[in-house]
């Protein structure tokens, strides 16, 4: 049904009377903070990860710690990155009404980035744990982030979309 702005709600019966602009709009807000969020925590461990080489210590790590530690700063780097993306392609599409787009993509690029965050925590907490303790220990340390991981991706979202079915 119009809206008296010319075009209908952009998705009915949501409770929402918005048209596909606004929605696009607000879509746009919050991503932005979840961008937010993700780029602070992680360019700071992207700076930290690269101050690494040059302590003395860094002599003593093992060839698995060596790799471990390039495969975290590519993540680090590359979530960094792609948390720039949306940025770029927003100023590279301004005023194109192009916004929905946008959303729906910069949607993506937020998912892989959080993604490839996780992989990096977990990365983190494995590095450090067996540097400092032991490999045995490192891999039990980082085992336990990976199952923190999975409670938020997937039991999470089930526990909210079945209070939600128990609600409807």
């Amino acid at each position: 049904m119009p809206d008296g702005r010319g075009s209908a709600d952009a998705s009915p019966g949501d409770g929402r009377d918005e048209t596909l602009n606004e929605r696009s709009d607000r879509n746009w807000s919050e991503l932005l903070q979840e961008f937010r969020v993700l780029q602070t925590g992680t360019q700071i461990l992207a700076g930290f990860l690269l101050t690494l080489p040059f302590q003395p210590r860094f002599t003593e790590l093992s060839g698995f710690d060596h790799v471990l530690y390039l495969v975290l700063v590519v993540l680090a780097v590359t979530v960094t990155l792609l948390a720039l993306a949306p940025v770029i392609m927003h100023r590279l599409v301004f005023g194109r009404l192009e916004k929905p787009q946008l959303v729906r993509l910069s949607s993506r690029i937020l998912m892989v980035c959080l993604g490839a965050a996780s992989l990096l925590f977990a990365g983190i907490v494995l590095f450090v744990f067996d540097f400092v303790a032991s490999p045995a220990v490192g891999l039990w340390a980082g085992g336990a982030v990976v199952v923190v991981i999975g409670l938020v991706w997937i039991v999470g979202p089930r526990l909210i979309r079945g209070a939600r079915d128990r609600v409807s």
